[in-house]
């Protein structure tokens, strides 16, 4: 495994590092949160302007052909820079999935406003009770066109914690289909019989529950096979789980850099607090932490892309994330004092972000159970 990187992708991540850190200020992320929308829609304007929205598309659909692993370098920059932008859910949940999946209308329908910004894309696969791969949400055919084809599909059920929900203008839904099968419908926003409530979140990054009650979409709104949808929705959530591990390897070297200069410029005794013992061992463990976490999301990352099997790394990497996530974060509010609650500087943000992100799409102890669960399944040789 070589995990550095080529040209192109470095050019990606510089790429990003300048536009975020240009747009992502202290002013300009009071000003969002100070709002309703809780999304930096100058900056997602700026991110499409300069084809970041498009890095990991193919050329033919007007993307730059860079793959999965150049959503997670810009991942890893969106979370160093704690920036409002819905990324995870439009990028990696949505246009990806579209690309891998949908047929040529709805790649034509959906990834240009994908990539120019106007369009936003999400994935519910969350429910209460169940995991993403076998939902609750029904969706039932109701009737068949005149030539004896596919006809139309109701969709009854709920799901939480969307991702940009409430911004979305089109939600990929997993449905069962029938006994043991489960689908996955492209929903417009808008849609009758479907209810968008926004959700407040620990991060402030718009989330939304959605509630579809009769909700009909056609044939043409189906990603793949009607009863094919359990690959793609694993599909969908490995991809999303080891976006949010690179999101975290960034937020987690961002904290780590902070208190590195916050220790060494703070004195106490006359003292730099970095040169006490007790803080250099915790900054020291911290960094160890969050090498780990890099270094696991890239491995994760790095299979993917290759299209090499990675259910154990990713799952390595999102318990990385998860739990080591939490120590350096920690860590870095500890080594800070009573500044690092401060909302008017900006650690905070960074603990907020690692503490949603922790559990999203199943935290450490999650993880733990998926690995013991692969180790299980493995032949005694």
């Amino acid at each position: 495994m070589d995990f550095s990187f080529s040209e192109d992708l470095q050019a990606v991540g510089d790429l990003a590092r300048q536009v975020l850190t240009d747009q992502v200020t202290q002013e300009r992320l009071k000003e969002v949160e100070a709002g309703q929308v809780g999304v930096d829609r100058r900056t997602w304007a700026e991110l499409a302007k300069t084809n970041l929205l498009g890095v990991a598309l193919p050329e033919e659909v007007d993307g730059s052909g860079l793959g999965f692993l150049a959503a997670c370098v810009l991942m890893y920059e969106v979370g160093r820079a704690v920036a409002p932008v819905p990324v995870l859910a439009s990028v990696v949940m949505g246009s990806l999935a579209v690309v891998e999946w949908g047929t040529a209308d709805q790649k034509q329908r959906l990834l240009p406003g994908a990539i120019s910004g106007e369009r936003i894309l999400t994935a519910a696969l969350v429910e209460d009770g169940t995991d993403a791969a076998h939902p609750a949400t029904t969706a039932t055919r109701i009737e068949s066109d005149q030539d004896g084809g596919p006809g139309e599909w109701r969709l009854d059920g709920v799901k939480f914690c969307v991702p940009a929900g409430s911004l979305a203008s089109d939600f990929l839904v997993p449905a069962r289909t029938g006994e043991d099968t489960v689908g996955v419908f492209i929903v417009p926003a808008g849609s009758r019989g479907l209810g968008v409530v926004p959700e407040l979140t620990t991060s402030r990054q718009p989330e939304a529950r959605l509630e579809l009650d009769g909700v009909v979409v056609g044939a043409a709104d189906v990603l793949g096979a009607p009863s094919g949808g359990r690959p793609i929705v694993e599909w969908i959530e490995e991809r999303a789980t080891t976006a949010i591990c690179a999101a975290t390897a960034g937020i987690c070297e961002q904290a780590v850099r902070m208190t590195a200069e916050y220790t060494k410029t703070r004195e106490q005794f006359d003292r730099p607090i970095a040169s006490f013992q007790a803080v250099g061992q915790r900054a020291a463990d911290a960094y160890i932490d969050a090498e780990a976490i890099r270094l696991t999301a890239w491995q994760a990352a790095w299979r993917i892309d290759a299209g090499l099997p990675a259910s154990a790394e990713v799952a390595v990497a999102k318990f990385w994330a998860a739990d080591g996530g939490q120590r350096v974060v920690h860590a870095a509010q500890h080594l800070h004092g009573g500044i690092g609650v401060d909302r008017d500087y900006p650690l905070h943000r960074y603990f907020l972000w690692a503490k949603q992100l922790e559990l999203m799409l199943g935290g450490a102890t999650s993880q733990l159970r998926t690995l013991g669960a692969l180790l299980a399944a493995e032949p005694v040789s």
